[in-house]
């Protein structure tokens, strides 16, 4: 994605300056990730994945809590408390992970949400949910990519490239997910203040 590298730089720039005042455990956590760049809520996601054993799509405090050090969060115990009682809305002493990360994603406007699902709809030729190379054959020129030119990679490299752009680091399947999409872009978003911009910069990435 041309020019989200810079946006990454200036929102993780932003990022680690808000930390040194922020006093709010849910904003210090949001920024902690945010100061990794666009892909950093992503790659906690994943973290918590990984910590959760048998796939109940939730985490214990003990399993929070080792998933915020294996991801290498700095937080106190008693502000990582804070946060967890606060997404344990029903005091059953676990959550559920895929809320928690949808709270923690930087808020979007409707008008940038919708142009994100224009762009996921557009490349999910299949409409079965999920990008994968097969999706991006006809909708993203490979052969236009520097490496291909110079015969560094063939299209299959260039589009899994693409595609890993978006997964998680430490989980690279080759495929994107509308909820990994959102959670890219939604770091993307963080780093652009106008609407307008966003938009287009969307407009013109994608062609739509």
């Amino acid at each position: 994605m041309a020019g989200t590298a810079r946006h990454d730089r200036e929102m993780a720039m932003n990022a680690k300056r808000q930390l040194s005042e922020c006093s709010d455990p849910v904003e210090k956590l949001r920024l902690q990730c945010l100061a990794r760049g666009s892909s950093g809520i992503k790659g906690l996601g994943r973290t918590f994945k990984i910590m959760d054993d048998d796939s109940s799509r939730s985490l214990d405090f003990k399993e929070f809590l080792k998933g915020l050090n294996d991801y290498g969060v700095m937080m106190e115990k008693q502000e990582a408390t804070a946060i967890f009682d606060i997404f344990d809305r029903d005091g059953s002493g676990t959550i559920d992970f895929e809320e928690f990360l949808i709270t923690l994603r930087p808020p979007m406007s409707q008008a940038r949400k919708e142009v994100v699902m224009q762009a996921f709809r557009k490349l999910d030729k299949t409409g079965d949910g999920v990008i994968t190379i097969e999706d991006l054959k006809g909708v993203y020129n490979a052969k236009c990519h520097p490496k291909y030119q110079n015969g560094e990679w063939t299209e299959e490299q260039v589009f899994r490239a693409f595609l890993d752009s978006f997964d998680s680091p430490y989980d690279k399947d080759g495929q994107v997910t509308k909820e990994e999409f959102d959670n890219y872009y939604s770091g993307v978003s963080a780093s652009i203040d106008s609407d307008v911009y966003f938009i287009l910069m969307m407009r013109n990435a994608w062609k739509l």
